[in-house]
């Protein structure tokens, strides 16, 4: 396992998984369903056909053997905005593969930022991880565990409440961003 792999497993076992940030992320890291991929690419172009290979990867296996796979990129888009841009490029492939409302995307960055919140808001370290990462979600297992969750609309305000009484300082406590062996995008706080 790459110093990727292992500081992005840290921040899921110590951030998603321990403050319960997604209450499904437990079940499918116990049952080592979860794919660790670490991008070697050198320009957006190698990332997209990396992203459609991770893409094609995913649902060629049954959920049983790889549920969700976690693309790292810690070579590319550690500008924020850029790495939000990057998503359109994430969407296109997912339509190019014919894969839309059969897998999602979610994004996870270490300077994600919701719109209308400051850089240092606490709520926006709900989405932020090691090194830019694009999660990608098999559709049937959402709604899956969207059924066994009784209401999955309240896990944002309960994750915002979370890291609200966590504040900046527990959340560094957690010691979840990149090792300095690996920190080529080191977060700004």
């Amino acid at each position: 396992m790459t110093t990727y792999q292992e500081d992005t497993q840290r921040w899921l076992e110590r951030a998603v998984i321990g403050l319960n940030l997604c209450p499904f992320a437990k079940a499918v890291h116990v049952k080592q369903q979860i794919h660790y991929a670490v991008s070697q690419a050198q320009s957006l172009v190698a990332l997209r056909a990396e992203l459609a290979q991770e893409l094609s990867d995913l649902v060629a296996l049954d959920a049983q053997v790889r549920d969700t796979s976690l693309l790292i990129v810690p070579t590319l888009l550690p500008d924020f905005l850029d790495f939000n841009d990057f998503l359109a490029e994430a969407d296109d492939v997912l339509a190019e593969l014919d894969l839309e409302g059969v897998i999602q995307i979610a994004s996870f960055h270490p300077d994600f930022q919701f719109a209308g919140t400051r850089a240092d808001d606490i709520t926006n370290f709900t989405n932020r991880s090691p090194y830019p990462t694009l999660h990608l979600i098999r559709e049937a297992s959402i709604d899956k565990a969207v059924e066994a969750f009784p209401e999955p609309e309240a896990i944002f305000e309960t994750n915002m409440q979370t890291l609200e009484t966590l504040g900046l300082a527990g959340w560094a406590a957690l010691e979840v961003g990149p090792t300095s062996a690996s920190a080529p995008t080191p977060s700004k706080l």
